[in-house]
């Protein structure tokens, strides 16, 4: 007898997902691409706990630490699930004091009980991909790779031209604040403020700091007139050409760090992404230097909260109270964007509170996934013409022909194929039915796009062959039913056209002008071979021929042209 079903509803907590089919498929292969940058750069990676000692997340965050998940005592220690990769690395960096420099890249899963927005990829459990570089170098030079490297990962995902790095440093927004007059006590929580202002329109921003941070209204009107400012070489020559500002210490580092900085991008060719951005502030405790986020189109709100309160109709005290309600996931919110996509920046005595006087300078890059993700959906969406992902990268499908009463299946044959095109390093499968009938089999290499169907037949079979046979080929193709090849020499066969058909498929899209571009593929964007970017996801085959056809015929058409079809 079956079990009564629970009474409670079955569902995942807020702010969470499951993930599964094309959307793991989409994932991976983000993960492969920015962890492949990563080894580029002679990253090494490494693992740390899920949860951390609760005293060694305390005061790192700021205002942020509102966030941090706090787990029960049951041990004899409080924990707490960790926030960011970040500080578990410091705290990693001061237990092994052997490690003077390392170039450490982690990808793994942080908590947050922020407001959630599953859709726009704000979740309370989310995956981050950091690469920080440790250890006493000349200025600016770590830094400027983090720079390049993100330039790297977002070109790789099919990004290029449409993110940007808003970079400031923590040297010039203190220095500014000061000139102003913004008390020491201040700083932190004006800077928080602040950092708003990608969300909010400054007259929202000066409101925070004056009304609910006890800023004076003249010192906040003095701020005004910097933070909203953005520009390159031209805003740091601004900054230098004022006297006031260049007389402060903190402005003369935080301007002569910029001036190396831009200095060393240019060697990178890696400053053209780049927007001196003087509102950026990063409300993280930590930072000492540099900082940096990217954002890219989505990342901005529809509309402002100002705006949004100007133009909504009166509500219920009950609608208002829900829409408050820190728990409700706020997908559909227009006043919520989906963020920066990667943010990160200088921490240069992070890993010192935790080893006394032992300092560890440290630079580095968050990318978070799920924001990168959530982006790459919608633009995929937008595009109709695109073709679906496969969900795995299958290249032969292993099938039986035959049929009538004295079809045995071929079991035994179709497991020995697949046996030795897996050891051989070939992706294979086969249809785990005894006797199975040829359009089933196609329909099954169909639905995942795989390129080639390796056809098993008795008669084939004795002669020591079997048939190979490029799947969704026009009805006119010559080698539209496929061909006989020697099952002696069966991996070298189908290896050999595996490359054929990767080199193929490269040279009909570059012809038709086509690229992947945002993720999705786009036939009004021409390019060059060497500009193509890696696509974002593996596709549907596309026929090894001038004339493509984008759609694969039906099973019951492939089964025809393979010969027959079981009844």
């Amino acid at each position: 007898m079956a079990p009564k079903a629970p009474k409670f509803e079955i569902k995942t907590p807020k702010g969470t997902k499951d993930w599964d089919g094309v959307d793991m498929v989409i994932r991976e292969k983000i993960f492969s691409t920015i962890t492949d940058v990563f080894k580029r750069h002679g990253g090494t990676t490494i693992d740390t706990p899920v949860f951390e000692l609760k005293e060694i997340l305390a005061g790192k965050y700021g205002e942020d630490s509102k966030l941090i998940y706090d787990l029960a005592d049951q041990g004899g220690e409080l924990c707490s699930l960790r926030y960011d990769l970040t500080v578990p690395f410091a705290r990693y960096l001061a237990m092994n004091k052997d490690i003077a420099s390392i170039k450490r890249y982690h990808i793994a899963k942080v908590y947050r009980r922020d407001q959630p927005a599953v859709s726009k990829g704000r979740m309370r459990e989310f995956y981050q991909c950091d690469f920080d570089i440790a250890g006493v170098y000349d200025p600016m030079i770590p830094d400027a790779e983090i720079i390049r490297i993100i330039n790297e990962v977002f070109d790789s995902l099919g990004w290029k031209g449409t993110y940007t790095i808003k970079l400031n440093t923590r040297k010039i927004l203190d220095g500014i604040f000061q000139v102003c007059g913004v008390p020491e006590p201040l700083l932190r929580p004006i800077s928080s403020a602040v950092d708003k202002l990608d969300k909010m329109p400054w007259e929202d921003v000066r409101k925070e700091m004056v009304d609910e941070k006890g800023l004076d209204p003249a010192i906040a009107d003095k701020i005004g007139k910097w933070v909203v400012l953005k520009g390159q070489r031209d805003l740091l020559e601004k900054l230098q050409a004022d006297e006031e500002l260049s007389k402060n210490e903190s402005m003369k580092q935080g301007m002569a760090d910029l001036d190396t900085l831009f200095t060393i991008l240019e060697y990178f060719d890696a400053l053209h992404t780049v927007s001196f951005d003087l509102s950026l502030a990063r409300g993280l405790d930590y930072y000492t230097g540099v900082i940096y986020e990217v954002v890219t189109e989505g990342s901005a709100p529809a509309v402002s909260a100002s705006e949004a309160a100007a133009e909504a109709p009166s509500k219920s005290k009950k609608k208002s109270a829900k829409s408050s309600d820190p728990d409700e996931d706020r997908s559909n919110d227009p006043t919520l964007g989906i963020g920066s996509v990667a943010a990160g920046g200088r921490y240069d005595n992070l890993v010192g509170m935790f080893s006394g006087k032992t300092q560890v300078p440290c630079v580095g890059i968050s990318f978070g996934i799920d924001r990168i993700f959530s982006i790459t959906k919608a633009r995929m969406a937008a595009q109709k013409t695109t073709e679906k992902p496969r969900k795995n990268d299958v290249d032969v499908f292993v099938m039986a022909f035959g049929g009538g009463k004295d079809f045995t299946g071929l079991l035994k044959e179709r497991s020995q194929v697949c046996a030795r095109l897996w050891d051989a390093g070939i992706k294979a499968e086969f249809l785990y039915k005894v006797k199975p009938k040829l359009p089933a089999q196609f329909k099954a290499a169909e639905q995942n796009g795989v390129p080639f169907a390796l056809i098993l037949g008795d008669d084939e079979l004795a002669q020591g062959k079997v048939r190979i046979k490029e799947m969704g080929l026009p009805a006119e193709h010559p080698l539209k039913e496929g061909e006989l090849i020697s099952l002696e020499k069966l991996e070298e066969e189908v290896q050999q056209r595996l490359v054929l058909k990767k080199q193929l498929d490269s040279i009909v899209r570059e012809a038709a002008g086509l690229r992947v571009v945002h993720g999705i593929k786009s036939d009004d964007v021409q390019v060059s071979s060497t500009d193509s970017p890696t696509p974002l996801v593996t596709e549907q085959p596309t026929p090894a021929t001038s004339d493509v056809q984008t759609a694969e015929r039906p099973a019951e058409a492939e089964a025809k042209a393979a010969g027959g079809s079981n009844p």
